[in-house]
């Protein structure tokens, strides 16, 4: 049987920093499109229920 060893990537704190900075904003973008799209959402549906009932 022949044993492979994993090879493995040690992050620095430097790069852990960025790496966390990065999914920080990564995770802001979307929280911000969520609402954006939320708001056009309601903003679309208020402007077809208003005119039609």
């Amino acid at each position: 049987m022949i044993e492979e060893k994993l090879e493995t990537v040690t992050l620095t704190d430097r790069q852990r920093k960025a790496q966390r900075s990065r999914s920080i904003a990564i995770g802001v973008a979307l929280a911000v499109l969520v609402v954006i799209f939320y708001i056009a959402t309601i903003v679309k549906f208020g402007h077809n229920l208003s005119g039609k009932m």
